[in-house]
């Protein structure tokens, strides 16, 4: 039998709770699951209203992994969903995660959480712009921070302010709170900065994909701003070899990184982190701060 929790008032069935789910540290999916209890304040309040899309990773990252956007069967009743548009002729429905019980039924499925940069209730307006800075071998997290620190710069210069958090792999998220924007917009002016990392940054920074390119230079990945992309949400736990965290940092920790190894955070680390810093990407969800998208 599956022990039940009560969870604020809600029964859940948690499984297989001692079930080793990164045997490179021994982790098991209790300690997962304790960890998205603990940090449910910072968890919640990032994938709030936001269509969540779920990596299923059932059994650990050297298993099966499976990208969601559907409502999984056998959803509880009580979980929140929201009508997303998926194409001109069809819409779907999307798990909305507003409270620590459905959190938790998530967590269980052993998934990382996906967002997309708008709220449910607007779909395709996006209130945050997001670059998304991956490394090609052999450049690594430190080449990301010299891109990471030009981008600032140049985002600054057009009244936006920068917040990072790693991905949890290899690379840097950077986000700007925005005055909600049709994202076809947001897209544009990503793909414009991204073009303009490269030109001064032509040894480090790439605007294209193309994979014969990448080696050595940091992909200023401008995409995920797209309506129907999403990126891995603050906090969420990812499907590497070890339980890694996509980490808001500071730009102090992105200016002192000189190895990969000095932007890795654990599931252990993320309480310390929070107890000391707060949540650093609180100002992405404080409508005070949101700028206008340059013109």
């Amino acid at each position: 039998m599956s022990p039940i929790t009560e969870v604020e008032g809600r029964r859940l069935s948690l499984t297989h709770l001692d079930k080793v789910l990164y045997p490179a540290t021994g982790t098991t999916k209790g300690e997962v699951l304790h960890y998205c209890a603990s940090t449910a304040g910072a968890l919640l309040a990032h994938l709030h209203d936001r269509p969540v899309s779920f990596l299923r990773y059932p059994d650990g990252p050297g298993g099966q992994h499976f990208f969601t956007k559907n409502v999984p069967p056998g959803t509880p009743s009580w979980v929140h969903t929201a009508e997303v548009p998926r194409s001109r002729t069809r819409d779907a429905r999307q798990v909305l995660l507003q409270d620590l019980a459905s959190l938790m039924w998530a967590a269980n499925l052993v998934v990382e959480f996906h967002t997309p940069q708008w709220q449910a209730g607007a779909p395709a307006r996006a209130d945050r712009l997001v670059l998304d800075l991956d490394p090609g071998e052999p450049a690594t997290a430190v080449e990301c921070c010299t891109v990471a620190l030009w981008l600032r710069e140049r985002l600054s210069a057009d009244g936006l302010t920068a917040y990072a958090k790693t991905s949890g792999s290899k690379g840097l998220h950077l986000l700007a709170p925005l005055e909600p924007t049709p994202s076809d917009e947001v897209s544009a002016y990503a793909k414009r900065l991204a073009v303009e990392a490269e030109a001064a940054l032509p040894e480090l920074a790439l605007h294209r994909m193309k994979r014969a390119l990448r080696p050595g230079k940091v992909f200023v990945d401008h995409s995920q701003n797209a309506a129907a992309k999403t990126t891995a949400a603050p906090y969420t736990v990812r499907a590497r070899a070890e339980p890694t965290v996509s980490t808001p940092v500071t730009w102090d920790e992105i200016e002192a990184c000189t190895a990969p190894a000095d932007l890795v955070f654990m599931i252990d680390d993320i309480g310390p982190r929070l107890q000391r810093y707060g949540d650093l990407l609180g100002p992405l969800i404080n409508p005070n701060r949101a700028r206008p998208l340059p013109r």
